[in-house]
């Protein structure tokens, strides 16, 4: 006996089936914007970064999107105040970078205990502050020239340089970093509140990255459209660390910087209208590098190798491009002994209407002659010059980090002092 169905049933079973497979689609849709939301949003903000360890952090960690460098000058007088800003330095770093319930305001007379811009439930947000010491420190004020680091000085012009007195030099340089500008703002605001006694601000430059690279844990875009620190040494090497980065025992110089770095600041207008109107083969050809992938000219990925030695005339890879001057790759591998840690900035528009955005150039290395000054010496003359105009900076030394033999930040320093003292 043969079953003759309903045809309106056959209609209504086929729109059953759609709509069923549409619900599916879109709560699977759903459930994948759910678990973006869940990796990206709340791991961003809950990020907690170990301020306690052998180095401080924010020289080989990983860029956040948001940076401040914020030079400083010292008004402490007497060398316990001067140790005694530290200890609130440490104090309110150890702070700011953990999870953490805002202080109730138990007295409405008196000022609030924080700024309030974050809500009650502070996240340290990937949150890293370094602190490092400008020369100007390591004067006669403290008698701190009998240990200064060796190669620490004032950081003097190059050829293409206009150094600008109110963007130069300062006692003191936070590089305060995270992936939100109000988590920067928040930490700035508190030290500053709790250290009013022992600094004031020389000057302040506010930095940022693409969000898709630091999300996708990619190498960062600057403002010319090229990607930039292509070249770093991999941070996981911790011998190659050693050799490039990290102050250690092996070296000249003082046995309490044993664990820092030196840090080079440069502060870098760009020229963004003169290169927009620049074709893209001189753009190409002066960085040495394909814009799009990052690739060495001639290859195909970012971290190719460039194989100088197969273009021995420059034929491919100009001799003056920004790549093959910056590190030749001979007669080792990492010529420009240094790590970069750049930001982009903006600044409004300069006096006769021009874009004020460039580079924070940022470079850490365990000798600045070999690192920076050597790197920049061979780039003196480079056609990118033609669109970039350095203007302020400064050379700093970067505080060996807090181990558990130690209760604040510079405490070698002192201990060394006080040791050498006649």
């Amino acid at each position: 006996m043969k079953i003759k169905y309903n045809k309106n049933y056959k209609i209504l079973r086929r729109n059953a089936f759609k709509i069923l497979s549409l619900g599916i689609i879109i709560y699977t849709l759903l459930i994948i914007i759910i678990l973006e939301y869940i990796r990206d949003y709340p791991s961003n903000y809950e990020n907690s970064i170990s301020f306690e360890d052998v180095h401080q952090a924010g020289v080989i960690t990983s860029e956040q999107k948001n940076a401040s460098f914020v030079s400083l000058n010292v008004t402490a007088k007497t060398l316990d105040e001067l140790q005694n800003l530290f200890k609130v330095l440490t104090n309110r770093i150890a702070y700011l970078t953990k999870v953490r319930t805002a202080p109730i305001n138990h007295n409405r007379k008196m000022p609030p205990a924080e700024s309030g811009i974050l809500g009650s439930y502070l996240k340290p947000d990937s949150l890293t502050i370094t602190v490092s010491l400008g020369n100007s420190l390591f004067d006669s004020r403290f008698g701190l020239e009998k240990i200064k680091p060796y190669f620490l000085k004032d950081m003097t012009s190059f050829p293409n340089d206009k150094l600008e007195k109110e963007w130069y030099g300062g006692d003191l340089m936070l590089q305060i970093c995270a992936n939100s500008q109000e988590s920067v703002i928040y930490a700035l605001r508190d030290i500053l509140r709790h250290t009013s006694a022992y600094l004031y601000p020389l000057w302040k430059i506010d930095g940022f990255l693409p969000s898709r690279d630091i999300d996708q844990n990619a190498t960062p875009v600057n403002l010319f459209g090229f990607k930039d620190g292509i070249g770093n040494a991999p941070v996981h090497d911790a011998k190659l660390m050693d050799d490039l980065i990290w102050i250690t025992e092996k070296d000249h110089e003082p046995f309490w910087s044993k664990g820092g770095s030196y840090q080079v600041v440069r502060l870098i207008r760009f020229s963004l209208e003169f290169w927009d109107r620049t074709p893209l083969e001189d753009q190409e050809n002066d960085f040495g590098r394909h814009k799009v992938t990052g690739a060495p000219i001639g290859k195909k990925q970012e971290m190719e190798s460039p194989e100088f030695e197969k273009d021995p005339h420059g034929d491919i890879i100009l001799f003056d491009s920004h790549m093959r001057r910056a590190e030749p790759r001979h007669p080792e591998r990492y010529t420009a002994k240094l790590r970069r840690r750049s930001y982009s900035y903006s600044l409004g528009v300069n006096s006769n209407g021009s874009l004020n955005m460039g580079l924070i150039f940022v470079a850490y290395q365990k000798n600045l002659k070999t690192g920076f000054i050597d790197t920049q010496n061979r780039l003196n003359g480079e056609p990118l010059e033609r669109y970039i105009t350095p203007f302020g900076g400064g050379y700093y030394f970067v505080l060996p980090g807090i181990q558990l033999s130690q209760a604040f930040l510079a405490q070698s320093m002192f201990e060394e002092l006080k040791n050498n003292h006649p």
